[in-house]
């Protein structure tokens, strides 16, 4: 008897549909675009995004460390990095679908998880963004976005594996702009101008 679908393994292609859908509320249609290039169905989408909720939330879910591991296999690198006082393991992986950026997973000592999100890959040149014009979807990441307009306010996401950052930027005729940039999962996905709140100095 052939296996039901909820039993089938959870493929590196699946967990590229589920970074995927959780973009869909601002990009319908880069997702569209990218969902096709996979050869993958909306119907596939939705069931790995079910798929892996279930994953995450099920009583006897594995660590966020342990199920990566086991869906996108052995990290491509491994590395150490310092945050404030505390040493972490950073653990990243390939992104067929965006092959300049890496899915990175931060490990605190015990471990736990601190973030998980896109980066750029190492080696691979970043985008010049000097105006909000630069600020394209899916164009850079939180922390690339963060360098170029500094200094930028981080701000509480609207969901999980949702990141927003205030700052001025200046548009096409060199006029300072006040803004939100809107990410999922690290990557760019809107910019929101007039943002009225405490705003870093210029």
């Amino acid at each position: 008897m052939p296996a039901s679908p909820s039993a089938a393994p959870f493929t590196p292609l699946d967990f590229q549909l589920v970074l995927l859908r959780r973009m869909a509320d601002h990009n319908a249609d880069l997702v569209e675009d990218a969902r096709r290039a996979l050869g993958a169905s909306l119907a596939q989408m939705r069931e790995a995004n079910r798929r892996w909720q279930a994953m995450t939330r099920g009583a006897r879910s594995r660590g966020a460390a342990a199920r990566y591991r086991s869906v996108l296999g052995a990290p491509e690198s491994t590395t150490r990095r310092t945050i404030g006082d505390l040493e972490c393991e950073a653990l990243a992986w390939p992104v067929p679908l965006w092959p300049d950026l890496r899915f990175e997973v931060l490990l605190a000592p015990n471990g736990a998880v601190w973030n998980e999100w896109l980066v750029r890959a190492p080696g691979a040149g970043g985008p010049a963004l000097r105006t909000l014009d630069d600020l394209a979807p899916w164009s850079c990441t939180v922390d690339e976005a963060a360098r170029a307009f500094a200094p930028a306010r981080p701000m509480e996401g609207t969901a999980p594996t949702r990141w927003r950052l205030a700052f001025t930027a200046p548009d096409a005729a060199g006029q300072r702009r006040s803004c939100v940039a809107e990410f999922t999962w690290g990557l760019l996905q809107r910019v929101s101008l007039g943002y009225s709140g405490a705003m870093p100095p210029p």
